[in-house]
């Protein structure tokens, strides 16, 4: 079957749902096109494949399957049982771990499920400091994990934006939490897991590497593993994994038992199946010798792209990068993040507002941006488009301070124009 451009609406794709809710089979529709026609700079989204946005929709979604295989409380799971054995048995074999879990709704609950296997509540736990570039589940103030534990945070160093290893070892020592998490969700450089693992041991804690961000580069050999280094290792499924929006918590065989307890009955009923499915199709769909080609081209791209903005003359968190993320300090730009952000998304770009290091502005009106490049790279652009991209965002930014509004119209012309190229995986399936 022909299949249509990415720019078309896709509610014939939807059959039963325009007929049961027009309203929102509209909305779905529209949300369709606006990832078709848009550039997605958010490096925590991707487009998922056919595969699994029809794995994410079976009639899996119709069974309760509380437990793990072979141990239900329900029954009926003679194909469900197998359904997650598959995606255990991938996730184990695609990052050469012991044990996994696929359970976890998501990264939250699987981040609160490690604090449940190896922490009682008031424990001292450490992690990296949300406005450094850490997440709120490692011990911020806000999050649960910040109010029912004793969090204590490290950072980067100013001069460099840099991890200091020096003043991560004082603090542990000084400190000895019982988990130390390393990992984040704005981290532009390559994370040093054996470094961690070191002072986690000297310390006596519980090592957790939350790979969220970049479980894909890793099972790509993008980005080093730590699985040699981490006691637990706690991942998101989509992003640059591109599976559906679910969680996996990796872990020494030792480890197992505290685990799969945590996660049910721990802080859980049944599992999403559906989304078991989705996960064991994005794990086989990993385990390409294609995806480790995207991984490579998602690293290249995100490096080119550094490049032309600082040609340009953005200020880049540490310099650069080393993975898919960049962080930009928009303070020389005279434009705030959040500003900047908005004025990009009406001109097609779609970015998020994000605080920087040591930043004077307040969170929900900080002073940079976050972008990345495992959507566009997901669509096939390469290193040859990137300078486009970067001047798009300069051409953006400078709108943005000057307030107009026909600058980014034109931008938003020219992205069209370049997305209807690349149609998007996923949106244009029939």
């Amino acid at each position: 079957m022909t299949q249509p451009p990415a720019h078309q609406p896709a509610a014939h794709q939807h059959p039963a749902l325009a007929a049961a809710d027009p309203e929102l089979a509209a909305l779905v529709g529209a949300e369709e096109r606006l990832q078709a026609d848009t550039l997605r700079l958010i490096p925590s989204e991707n487009y998922v494949s056919a595969a699994v946005l029809e794995a994410s929709g079976t009639v899996l979604q119709n069974k309760y399957s509380e437990g793990y295989p072979g141990r239900r409380y329900y029954e009926g799971q003679q194909n469900i049982d197998q359904v997650e054995r598959l995606a255990v048995a991938r996730a184990k074999a695609l990052f050469g771990t012991d044990h996994a879990n696929v359970q976890p709704y998501s990264g939250s609950p699987a981040n609160l499920a490690v604090y449940l296997a190896f922490a009682e509540p008031g424990d001292t736990v450490m992690g990296m400091a949300l406005p450094m570039g850490g997440h709120l589940t490692h011990g911020w103030g806000v999050s649960a994990t910040g109010r029912w534990f004793r969090g204590v945070q490290y950072g980067v160093r100013e001069d460099t934006g840099l991890v200091d290893f020096d003043a991560v070892r004082e603090l542990a020592l000084k400190e000895r939490p019982k988990l130390i998490f390393c990992g984040g969700t704005a981290l532009p450089r390559t994370i040093d897991f054996a470094a961690f693992a070191e002072i986690a041991r000297e310390a006596g804690a519980v090592l957790v590497a939350d790979i969220a961000h970049i479980a894909g580069l890793i099972a790509g050999g993008a980005h080093p593993s730590p699985v040699p280094h981490a006691d637990v290792i706690s991942t998101t499924t989509h992003k640059t994994l591109r599976g559906p929006r679910g969680a996996m918590l990796l872990a020494r065989e030792e480890h197992a038992k505290a685990i799969d307890k945590a996660v049910f009955p721990g802080l859980q009923g049944g599992p999403h199946n559906q989304t078991t499915a989705a996960i064991a199709v994005a794990l086989h769909e990993a385990a390409q010798p294609s995806f480790r080609d995207y991984a490579h081209a998602v690293v290249a791209n995100a490096r080119a792209l550094a490049d032309a903005l600082l040609a340009r003359g953005f200020d880049l968190v540490s310099g650069g990068t080393d993975n898919h993320l960049i962080l930009m300090d928009l303070t020389p730009k005279n434009v705030p993040g959040k500003i900047a952000a908005k004025a990009l998304d009406r001109a097609g770009i779609v970015v998020n507002y994000n605080t920087v290091p040591y930043d004077p502005r307040k969170p929900f009106d900080p002073s940079g941006i976050r972008i990345g490049t495992p959507s566009l790279t997901s669509r096939g652009l390469t290193t040859a488009h990137m300078d486009t991209v970067a001047e798009w965002i300069d051409r953006g930014v400078r709108a943005a301070g000057a307030g107009d509004e026909d600058a980014l119209l034109k931008i938003r012309g020219e992205v069209g124009e370049l997305m209807g190229a690349f149609p998007a995986p996923g949106l244009t399936a029939t």
